[in-house]
């Protein structure tokens, strides 16, 4: 059994590795935002089934990506709207960062729904290739 996860593993690895090679700036950002969307569902049932160790390496790795985002953002031709990103990506790490220290779901669940909209926003502007 432990074989065939293994080979899944290298396997799910080089497939995702072949997407970010291929994939467009546009998509590596959504990427990036279901990845730290998918980490914080995780952390979620990590807190309801009081798992702190998978709580806090989900919400560790949710925090990475959501720094790897504001690393992505062009203050020079994103204007307003890159300092308001990089001002919310700011809080969505700090509030995470509370949340992982009193275990709470609530607040996880609110940097959720931040990105859900950042991710609608994402979704609907034409960006060029």
């Amino acid at each position: 059994m432990s074989i065939n996860l293994n080979a899944m593993k290298q396997y799910q690895s080089v497939d995702l590795r072949s997407a970010v090679e291929t994939a467009s700036p546009k998509e590596l950002i959504s990427m990036l935002v279901d990845g730290a969307l998918t980490a914080m569902a995780k952390a979620k049932g990590a807190i309801e089934r009081k798992n702190i160790s998978m709580r806090t390496e989900q919400l560790n790795k949710a925090n990475d990506i959501i720094l790897g985002l504001k690393d992505f953002l062009d203050h020079e031709q994103g204007g307003e709207i890159a300092t308001n990103l990089d001002a919310l990506y700011d809080y969505m790490v700090r509030t995470l960062m509370q949340a992982n220290r009193s275990n709470d779901e609530a607040k996880v669940q609110e940097v959720m729904n931040l990105m859900l909209q950042v991710k609608s926003g994402w979704n609907a502007m034409e960006v060029p290739a």
